[in-house]
């Protein structure tokens, strides 16, 4: 077992177990549902023409790959480091450790970033005018001050935003419908297949940019000291919350393309929004922009619940200082992990725009999911004494594969996508040999003169 390193401070509060299976399968489609949905359906349609559902339902049985490695480690180590824990587990190289926990970290930071410029865009300016790195500041604010509040009062709004969300895309469903049923639209075109780049860079290119709308279930490993059982729990909710997505997804994509043609999807920042205004019912565009509003707000949420408990979870394991395993003494929040994470979210927010930072977070997820598969099939060797989900070895294997090819630039990724995710990894190069130094300073080579096993 990988020791930590606790001291008579920051480490003595401890997170509550709070959060059961039905909260935290609605927190698993919620963190599924939202930005990537609401915001790229038409630009998977330019991949593939009219058959854009293609592409999130192969996403889906990839995705689903990954998962397996995830209920299978958070069963057998239910501590909140997640990726990175398992990494230490299965390597045992403290470097390896560090930048594996730096890459998920800055992914659910872009992320969240990312979500947070969508937020201060066209959406918001339905509304109110006003520029979006400002719309974007006073949205971080909001989600900063929601995460302090607690993990209850969190997941509460997490549950709230994620009915929001979830009934803008059943409204999107139920436009489908009543379009079917009265003859209105095109549901031949939802099977057009026309591919930009031919069939198979056609899917690939689709599916790498689809497998965005579909990121988060990983997430929710970042709260597994939190479940209340979750051995038992988190597989369940895993699984459940991603066939609850994709079949929402699948349902949505067919809509949208039925609809709407695939050029004007393509070309749209509010796809969805060109559903709603060609519906044969009336539905108003404002309330669906303030739903989307809700969505996207709700990605960037959850994004930073995990980015804060990521960065608790790392100081809990003597990778970063142990300042950063604060936990507030009322609110039993990490309250230092989540004004880091809010600070160089906000750096972002000024420095990216909203696709650069999709694509790097992407990127970023892509590498580390290969490192999981592998991971789970090396720690095979370590027994643990309790029941956990075990996964088939061939879907780990499987996963692997599928990470490596859609990191690949065959899938039309740009270049400066691969610069930046080159740059941020710098910068957790140079942040570990930083932390050394501090710690060598201190006469420290990374213990404490009190260790003890994570709880």
């Amino acid at each position: 077992m990988a020791e930590a390193i606790v001291g008579s401070g920051p480490a003595q509060h401890s997170l509550k177990r709070v959060i059961g299976r039905k909260v935290l399968l609605l927190f698993v489609v919620g963190d599924i549902l939202g930005a990537g949905i609401y915001a790229l359906v038409g630009k998977v349609a330019g991949y593939v023409g009219g058959a854009l559902w293609l592409p999130f339902l192969v996403a889906f049985v990839l995705a689903a790959l990954t998962a397996s490695a995830y209920a299978e480690l958070v069963g057998k180590y239910p501590q909140a480091a997640g990726a990175a824990l398992y990494a230490n587990k299965a390597f045992n190289i403290p470097f390896v450790t560090f930048i594996v926990a730096f890459a998920v970290l800055m992914s659910g930071i872009t992320s969240a970033s990312a979500a947070a410029r969508a937020f201060g865009g066209k959406y918001l300016a339905e509304f109110v005018t006003m520029p979006v790195v400002v719309g974007a500041f006073i949205f971080l604010g909001i989600v900063a001050l929601v995460n302090f509040a607690g993990i209850s009062e969190s997941i509460r709004v997490n549950v709230v935003l994620t009915i929001i969300e979830a009934f803008g895309l059943l409204v999107i469903i139920a436009i489908g419908v009543y379009a079917l049923l009265s003859g209105d639209g095109e549901p031949a075109r939802a099977l057009e297949f026309h591919p930009a780049n031919g069939a198979f860079l056609g899917v690939l290119g689709g599916t790498a940019l689809a497998f965005y709308a579909l990121l988060g279930f990983e997430d929710s490993v970042n709260l597994a000291e939190e479940a209340k059982d979750p051995q038992r729990d988190y597989p369940r909710a895993l699984f459940g919350g991603l066939v609850v997505a994709a079949l929402i997804y699948m349902a949505v994509a067919f809509t949208a393309t039925m609809l709407v043609d695939t050029e004007t999807l393509e070309s749209s920042t509010g796809p969805l929004l060109e559903v709603v205004k060609v519906a044969g019912f009336a539905f108003p565009p404002k309330l669906f922009a303030l739903i989307a509003l809700l969505a996207v707000g709700n990605t960037a949420l959850i994004n930073m619940i995990m980015a804060s408990r990521l960065v608790y979870g790392m100081a809990r394991q003597g990778i970063v200082p142990k300042v950063f395993a604060a936990v507030h003494p009322t609110r039993s929040t990490p309250w230092v992990a989540i004004v880091f994470t809010i600070g160089i979210a906000a750096v972002l927010v000024a420095t990216g725009d909203v696709s650069n930072l999709a694509d790097t977070t992407v990127l970023l997820l892509l590498c580390v999911f290969a490192l999981v598969n592998v991971a789970v099939l090396i720690l095979r060797k370590d027994v643990v004494e309790h029941w956990h989900y075990r996964a088939p070895s061939w879907m780990p294997v499987l996963g692997t594969v599928a990470c490596l090819v859609l990191a690949l630039p065959v899938t039309g990724r740009g270049g400066d996508v691969y610069i930046r995710a080159g740059v941020l990894v710098a910068v957790g190069v140079v942040l570990w040999f930083v932390n050394r130094l501090f710690l060598a300073g201190r006469g420290d080579s990374g213990g404490a003169s009190e260790r003890q096993e994570p709880s």
